[in-house]
């Protein structure tokens, strides 16, 4: 057995570049930038009025004056209207481009109008109030938003804002998903007394959609020859398999031995963790992945987020996440020597502080209990008692 640094270092080292798309910019949520988006004019691209009023020249202010002659009305997208002398004043909407013969905007809420005359209602009035100045956001060739970052709303509305119709994003890893078991029936089929119907492969499904990632999937009986031939075509057609079962020792366990007849190279098998202690990592041909979760869903489940995800985000050029840490909301003793990942939810108290509190279930069995629970504490291998108050790392897997 190998640690869960060592099999986190391993799987790292087994980094790829699969490449760069274009997509069309509204498609592109979720995606990673393989480019800077950069302004094609400054930002704004004009003075801009930033609420409702007047425009006035603030020598007017200077020289005493407090009523207005209104000259023209402009909204939002019209030609900037002058000015010719400093009593007069341009009513004026929020978004419209400022004319150069005008440095000021006095809101409706300080003004009287009446009879085409603007009077003012203050005396406080400052020199460029009320005008967002043009390049004051960024100057065009400015970077907008950096490659190597996730594709946001906020993104979206920069790429639409400097005319960023299509995209860079780096590509997926193709990813297909493999169940096994002749245990496992589909989820419309009435299972017998023995039987239970097949989850974790939609679980990982589920997980990779939340990152806009669509793997396909696969279901494997339990047949030596049908799991080989099943195998080597998923490794010459994917860039990565996941697994969820079959890799233990039972009898009918095929898959350990169809990936050695097919010289997939164990990187290793079996991590010192609970649970997910048979977990096995390997690569085939210097090209296809494999990740081989246990069966039990808990385990599929803190496999998945605690390593194929880490994986990913490497794989696609993200910054490394920084790590989130939990108080314990009370002890804990677990005595096997195993870094144990345990089920917690989280809450935050009224002092601010992450507290997480323990949902332990009944083992790595009971999907039922990751309904109930936000995230995974990881408690070290070297100790077997965890007091309540105590800081450990959690890996997140639900918003809080």
């Amino acid at each position: 057995m190998i640690t869960v640094e060592e099999a986190e270092r391993i799987i790292l080292a087994q980094l790829k570049d699969y490449g760069t798309e274009t997509v069309p910019f509204e498609l592109a949520l979720g995606r990673v930038l393989a480019e800077d988006i950069k302004a094609d004019r400054d930002l704004p691209p004009y003075n801009r009025v930033t609420m409702d009023g007047i425009a006035i020249a603030y020598k007017a202010i200077e020289q005493g004056i407090s009523t207005f002659k209104i000259k023209a009305t402009q909204a939002a997208g019209e030609q900037p209207a002058d000015i010719d002398n400093a009593n007069e004043c341009v009513e004026i909407m929020t978004g419209a481009a400022l004319s150069a013969s005008v440095d000021a905007i006095v809101r409706y809420e300080d003004l009287e109008i009446e009879n085409g005359t603007a009077r003012l209602l203050i005396t406080d009035i400052k020199k460029g109030q009320n005008i967002h100045l043009k390049g004051k956001d960024k100057k065009q060739g400015d970077v907008v938003a950096a490659a190597n970052q996730c594709v946001t709303p906020a993104i979206i509305s920069l790429a639409a804002s400097v005319g960023k119709a299509h995209l860079l994003v780096k590509k997926w890893p193709k990813v297909m998903i493999i169940s096994s078991g002749d245990e496992l029936v589909d989820v419309t089929d009435t299972p017998s007394d023995y039987q239970i119907r097949k989850s974790n492969n939609y679980t990982i499904k589920a997980v990779l959609k939340q990152y806009g990632l669509d793997a396909d999937m696969l279901h494997i009986p339990d047949d030596p020859e049908i799991t080989k031939h099943q195998l080597q075509n998923c490794l010459q057609s994917y860039d990565v398999i996941l697994l969820s079962g079959g890799i233990s020792m039972g009898k009918f366990d095929y898959i350990p031995q169809a990936l050695e007849d097919l010289r997939v190279k164990k990187l290793f098998h079996k991590v010192q963790q609970r649970p997910g202690k048979p977990f096995w990592f390997g690569r085939y041909d210097n090209s296809a992945l494999v990740f081989a979760f246990p069966g039990n869903p808990v385990a599929t489940f803190m496999c998945l987020h605690r390593y194929f995800l880490l994986w990913l985000d490497a794989v696609l050029g993200l910054p490394a996440k920084a790590p989130v840490y939990a108080q314990l909301a009370r002890d804990i003793i677990f005595t096997p020597p195993l870094k144990y990942f345990l089920q917690v939810k989280l809450n935050f108290t009224q002092q601010g502080i992450l507290s997480a509190q323990p949902i332990e279930g009944n083992g790595s069995g009971d999907f039922a209990n990751l309904a109930d629970t936000d995230a995974f504490m990881e408690l070290p291998l070297e100790r077997n008692e965890f007091k309540a108050g105590e800081v450990f790392k959690v890996h997140v897997f639900k918003s809080v």
